[in-house]
């Protein structure tokens, strides 16, 4: 007598390769798969349609890695200040190392009350912001800028934080125009736009309790302005004018919610303080042809 026999075992094939036997199943949708057609999913693994269609599309996909970057402006700041740096250095490699004659791309891109009065002359309140004098002047000026652009961009987020940037770097300029030196000076840095960022921070701690020359940031802003008096051909003009600048949008950007300001004079106050910074340009150059 023969006894039954089981039956043998199906043999599944790869939904996309038929000749090809099937080890698994997608986890999402159960088709058998080889392999080469599975990817691997946060559980278990899917095959390539099912792992396309659960992948997030682009606009989504930018919104995650727009909000994995809380300091996006501050890296974009950094960078056009270090693109500037070799554009100039590439028209006169002189530049690199911070000696040297003027080159024409720094005069180009310079601050002083004769070329700005110039017809042409209104976008150096913004282009001097951006030019070095040397390796170790923007080395300085980006350091300062990261770790300040750290701690203060993701608290005030992207747009405020770039208009605080832009009042104080305005203020910098108006206070290179209205303390200039000799007038064949030509000026030009960051570092007035980052001692209105400090300016900014130490107002922050004041509205918070907070001592500024009790922590790194009054520390810090204090050390660098007696750099400033003390070193000749230091932008005096310029720090004064950026600290100013960013501690007085910095008082109502930071303004406890005690004090019941509205929302929009976070937005408007680094606007006001960057236009009165223009105004003043004009009207301290007035005599100026």
């Amino acid at each position: 007598m023969t006894l039954p026999q089981p039956p043998m075992p199906r043999v599944t094939t790869c939904y996309r390769h038929p000749d090809r036997e099937a080890g698994r199943r997608c986890t999402r949708c159960g088709r058998p798969a080889c392999d080469q057609c599975l990817v691997r999913a946060d559980i278990g693994s899917q095959c390539v349609e099912c792992a396309k269609s659960s992948r997030p599309d682009t606009i989504t996909r930018a919104r995650y890695w727009n909000a994995r970057q809380p300091t996006l402006v501050t890296y974009a700041i950094m960078a056009v200040n270090l693109a500037v740096f070799v554009w100039v250095a590439a028209g006169d490699s002189a530049t690199l190392s911070g000696g040297g004659s003027l080159s024409r791309r720094q005069f180009d891109l310079g601050l002083n009350e004769f070329l700005f009065r110039q017809a042409d002359g209104w976008y150096r309140l913004v282009s001097a912001g951006f030019l070095h004098f040397g390796f170790i002047h923007i080395a300085f000026n980006m350091f300062l800028l990261f770790q300040l652009g750290n701690l203060l961009e993701p608290m005030i987020g992207r747009v405020r934080f770039g208009l605080l940037y832009g009042a104080a770097l305005l203020g910098g300029s108006a206070g290179v125009l209205i303390l200039q030196g000799s007038p064949n000076e030509i000026h030009g840095g960051a570092s007035g736009a980052v001692f209105g960022l400090l300016g900014a921070a130490a107002v922050l701690l004041l509205q918070r309790g907070v001592n500024p020359l009790s922590t790194g940031i009054g520390t810090t802003l204090i050390l660098n302005l007696l750099i400033t008096f003390a070193i000749p051909g230091i932008s005096i003009g310029g720090h004064i004018g950026g600290v100013v600048a960013g501690a007085a949008a910095g008082w109502f950007m930071f303004a406890p919610k005690s004090r019941g300001l509205p929302g929009w004079v976070t937005y408007a106050a680094p606007v006001a303080v960057g236009v009165m910074a223009v105004v003043l340009s004009y009207v301290v150059t007035a005599n100026i042809g």
